[in-house]
Order: C-alpha cells, then sequence, then structure tokens
C-alpha cells in the first residue's frame, strides 16, 4: 500500500461517528442492522476497542475500522470477538483489511489474550481465502440463520430475489500465537496447509447465482450447510481455502490440535 496510513483506537465520537457512516457506505445495510454509536461507546466502557485506519494526507478521515468485543471462551478466559470490519471501497483489495486485523492481533496479545472469534458468510470466496488462508483461522462451528432470514453484508445480494435467504455463518477461531499464524503474521506467503481430507465446494459466483435462480440459490446454500454440519460433527476442521474461477471449495483437515 504506497499510501501511508496509521492504525490507532478510535476514541472520539466524531470517529464513532465516520464508522457508523461507513457501515452503511461498505455494507449497505438497513438502519436497523447498523451497529450505532452507542454501541461502539459502550463496548469500550466494557474493555472493548475500535481500531480506525486513517490516512496521513487527511488524518482525521476514517477509511476502515476493526470493532473488537470482550467475549469469554469457556468458563472464564477472556477472549475477543471482532465484531465487525469495514474498508472503504477506494480503499479495498490493497491490503488495508490485513492491517486493521493484525493490528488487532497485537492489541489483543498486548492484553494477554489468546483467540478471537467472529464469523462470516459461507458462500463469500474472498472472505474465505483472507480468513483461512491469509490469517490462518480455524472453523470448529456452523451457525444456521445466525441472524435471521434476508441478512447479507455484500450490498451485490440485496435485491428482491434475496428475500428469504438465511443468514448462515462459519465461525472463524483465531489461534493469535499458533504455529501457522505466527508465521503467516511474519510475512510467509498465505497458502492453504497440506494434508487435506476432504473439502466442500460453493458456487463460484454466488452474488451471480442470488440473481439468475434463487431457488437453486437457496439448495445450494442448504447442501454446503449439510456439508459443513456432517463434517463439522465427525471431528473434521476447516483451516484452508482453495481459490478457483470455477470451483472453490472449502478444505477439511483432521483436528489441527
Amino acid at each position: 500500500m504506497p499510501e501511508e496510513i496509521a492504525i490507532r483506537e478510535c476514541v472520539t465520537i466524531e470517529e464513532f461517528d465516520q464508522c457508523v457512516r461507513l457501515q452503511r457506505e461498505v455494507f449497505g445495510l438497513s438502519e436497523l442492522e447498523i451497529s450505532p454509536r452507542r454501541h461502539l461507546i459502550v463496548s469500550r466502557q466494557a474493555g472493548g476497542w475500535t481500531l480506525g485506519a486513517f490516512p496521513a494526507h487527511s488524518p482525521d478521515r476514517i477509511i476502515g475500522f476493526v470493532h473488537h468485543l470482550v467475549a469469554i471462551r469457556g468458563e472464564d478466559e477472556i477472549i475477543g470477538y471482532s465484531h465487525m470490519m469495514a474498508v472503504h471501497k477506494d480503499y479495498q483489495n490493497l491490503g488495508l483489511g490485513a492491517r486493521l486485523k493484525w493490528a488487532q492481533r497485537e492489541r489483543a496479545l498486548a492484553e494477554g489474550r489468546r483467540f478471537i472469534k467472529w464469523t462470516w458468510e459461507p458462500m463469500q470466496a474472498r472472505n474465505a481465502h483472507f480468513n483461512l488462508n491469509r490469517l490462518g483461522v480455524v472453523v470448529r462451528a456452523y451457525g444456521e440463520n445466525f441472524y435471521g432470514t434476508d441478512y447479507v453484508t455484500d450490498p451485490e445480494q440485496q435485491t428482491p430475489a434475496a428475500t428469504g435467504l438465511a443468514s448462515d455463518r462459519l465461525f472463524a477461531g483465531w489461534e493469535l500465537s499458533s504455529p501457522r499464524v505466527v508465521a503467516l503474521a511474519s510475512g510467509e506467503e498465505p497458502a492453504p496447509p497440506s494434508g487435506a481430507v476432504a473439502a466442500i465446494e460453493i458456487p463460484a459466483d454466488w452474488a451471480g447465482l442470488i440473481k439468475q435462480d434463487v431457488n437453486l440459490a437457496k439448495q445450494e446454500q442448504l447442501r454446503v450447510r449439510q456439508e459443513f454440519v456432517q463434517a463439522l460433527s465427525t471431528g473434521l476442521v476447516c483451516a484452508g481455502f482453495e481459490r478457483s474461477v470455477t470451483r472453490p471449495r472449502y478444505l477439511l483437515y483432521n483436528d489441527l490440535k
């Protein structure tokens, strides 16, 4: 990324308001689904934080952010929950999202945390590659209709044809000090781990499929759900993604403990 960009915590009302506006611009969500200023402020008071990306030529402008909540794993382990990340359209595909996530990891490690979790849409190939291959997350759980129907975060999918689509999600588990995550954080070339024992294919053009044949899209979503639930129930985990213009697929492994 040629432009100098600083990443620091958002602390002012104006900065939180910019994060709210960025949600509208990037996700195109209804007001009901927007995380408002008050939520960002209250979560900070509860121990969470929001990291913003500020360009050098306009140091008060936020062009991306990641919002981090405090969560619990097991009975008493404090972990992080990454509620959302957004990057302005003019700065997407330039590595800013990765910078925000690695900054989130550094902040969490400095606070003594070892694990962060979040969700993403199973049919989004770009997110799958980013989370699994570039960040090194592992998936051990699948959420069926996690947010309720008609909840999508891609403006390309927000059409009348998408009515009734379930908001299925994969749960990303980010072990911040695992050997793979440490290697990726140090600049190792992102690629799926070797040794996959199974795979789950997703449609190559999910947004296009929704527009062309929403019933087929629903069938494909159900197939992917069933294959994930079955695989995870047998003890397999998802830890890699194979990109392809025709047959993108998730890669499954024996548990990586």
